[in-house]
């Protein structure tokens, strides 16, 4: 293989993977903009849920001061641990 060649391979494959790039955020346009009539596409599979969603509220200092601790006797019975 020349210099040519792989050069023109080179090329050919970053075209190619350009391309595929271009096709899918169309797609991913074209689907979200008829989403009134079809469901919005969802990437949950590769990207978790836990990712996309907001995170919750974290309690602060003074919120965990005012809760007092509560323990049940059961859960909380280290005699079985000896």
């Amino acid at each position: 293989m020349n210099i040519e060649q792989a050069s023109n391979f080179l090329i050919g494959s970053i075209l190619v993977g350009v391309g595929f790039i271009v096709l899918v955020a169309a797609m991913v346009v074209i689907n979200n903009i008829l989403s009134r009539y079809w469901r919005p596409v969802n990437f949950g599979i590769i990207i978790p849920k836990i990712f996309s969603e907001s995170p919750g509220r974290f309690a602060t200092d003074e919120e965990i001061a005012r809760v007092a601790p509560q323990f049940d006797k059961k859960s909380v019975d280290l005699s079985k641990n000896k």
